[in-house]
């Protein structure tokens, strides 16, 4: 299991496609050449450092650009039994560190295959979080699925999975089933014990209950979820690979030590992690016994006369000062009721109607120059597209092209400081036979 071999057919059922899906697909394709090209008709669809003449390897201050991958985890098998975001996550950062990950799905596939812009039974929801992993379908309904799981199980040196509370056991996916020092991590909503432990749970509930949409008030004071990004899925995934991590680095010192490493059971929650991710604003509420007025009024988004919107951020009292004189306001920061941050959250009802006003006046470009000329904190709002034509993004390559069967040239982020790493998520079930043949099935 832990040199797996070349890619292999594999059954699984078929999510359609559709028409308008696969119209949306090539306009998209379109979009991203379109933006990625911004600089000129001959340049590819995605730029990697090596593209950019006399800047691979250049020093960055006091860094450098890393063109080869870090691979600590070369010879460590995985068995991943999650599906979604926060556990597929973790596993394909392990295998971007060099591990073997194998992912179990069920029949159907992860359901990740079903949502975003797909093709037949790939999604790019699914090939973001499971990319570098080889696919196994297994029906855990029945105890020949099972006996196959456990077998996988019997070698992982890492198993890891999101079953609510209690099903996992029910499968004999536990802790026993592993190796004496197996690292066994459960993802969950609301944890392994406590009241909620059963309760089902998403990202878009656990920002609601860990606070998160209060803390995220738009101007018009009306509480919002982070739109389309899945921050407490990616952030628990992020945990729970620094949770594995830690596990794996205890035992390598045991084994310096000459002491045999312990198994580990690691219980990493949705709400545990979006609170670790609140920790100073949870920190403030409890002393103070009440929600603290807005930090740095009037930071927030404006827009311009040409309907484009940009951010401004200020993180000390005489950048207000500063805002008011851009702006072409300057009596704004002699008014009492705006002397200071605290004074301007109070009177925020007046305050931010008369920035709006004035900057409306001109675009929202010439208004971040100016902001920027000032060395204040401020740029546009971009959307991805945006960030993929941003001169900084291309010159440092840092979105790399991924060729994904069944859905093209997809541009995917670096990881950070890992080093390149573009390898494909597998079809529904591709290595199926080939598992089962390792495991003599």
């Amino acid at each position: 299991m832990r040199t797996p071999p070349g890619r292999s057919g594999g059954g699984g059922t078929s999510f359609s496609s559709s028409a308008s899906n696969s119209r949306q697909l090539s306009q998209t394709r379109a979009r991203i050449s379109r933006a990625s090209c911004a600089g000129g008709s001959s340049c590819p669809s995605s730029l990697p450092l090596a593209a950019v003449p006399g800047r691979i390897g250049a020093g960055t201050r006091r860094g450098n650009v890393m063109s080869e991958r870090l691979e600590p985890y070369r010879g460590l098998f995985v068995l991943d039994a999650s599906q979604g975001i926060a556990g597929p996550y973790c596993a394909t950062q392990l295998a971007a560190c060099g591990a073997t990950v194998v992912k179990v799905e069920p029949p159907a596939g992860d359901w990740s295959r079903g949502l975003s812009t797909r093709e037949g039974t790939q999604s790019v929801m699914h090939v973001a979080f499971n990319r570098g992993k080889r696919s196994v379908v297994l029906d855990l309904q029945t105890e020949a699925g099972r006996a196959a799981m456990l077998k996988l199980a019997a070698q992982a040196d890492v198993m890891l999975e999101a079953f609510r509370p209690g099903v996992a056991r029910r499968l004999g996916l536990v802790p026993e089933a592993g190796k004496p020092d197996v690292v066994f991590l459960s993802i969950s909503g609301f944890g392994q014990q406590g009241p909620n432990a059963e309760r089902p749970c998403t990202d878009s509930v656990m920002q609601a209950y860990s606070g998160m949409v209060s803390l995220n008030a738009g101007m018009d004071g009306v509480p919002h979820r982070t739109g389309q990004v899945m921050m407490v899925d990616m952030v628990t995934g992020l945990s729970a690979f620094i949770a594995v991590q830690a596990a794996l680095a205890e035992q390598a010192r045991d084994r310096a030590a000459g002491a045999a490493p312990r198994a580990r059971v690691l219980d990493v929650s949705l709400m545990q992690s979006a609170a670790a991710l609140m920790a100073f604003n949870i920190a403030e509420q409890g002393l103070l016994g009440r929600v603290p007025p807005a930090a740095n009024l009037p930071a927030g988004t404006y827009q311009g006369s040409d309907g484009r919107w940009f951010m401004v951020a200020l993180l000390r009292e005489p950048e207000y000062v500063q805002l008011c004189e851009i702006i072409g306001r300057p009596e704004l920061a002699q008014d009492p009721r705006f002397a200071s941050f605290a004074a301007r959250s109070e009177h925020r009802e007046a305050l931010i109607p008369e920035i709006r006003t004035a900057i409306a006046t001109r675009p929202a470009a010439e208004w971040v120059g100016r902001f920027q000329a000032a060395r204040m904190l401020c740029d546009l709002v971009n959307t991805p597209l945006d960030w993929l034509a941003e001169p900084h993004v291309r010159a440092v390559g840092a979105a790399l092209p991924l060729e994904q069967p069944g859905l093209g040239t997809l541009p995917f982020p670096r990881l950070p400081g890992l080093g390149p790493w573009s390898v494909p998520a597998p079809a529904l079930g591709e290595h199926t036979e080939a598992v089962l043949a390792e495991l003599g099935l």
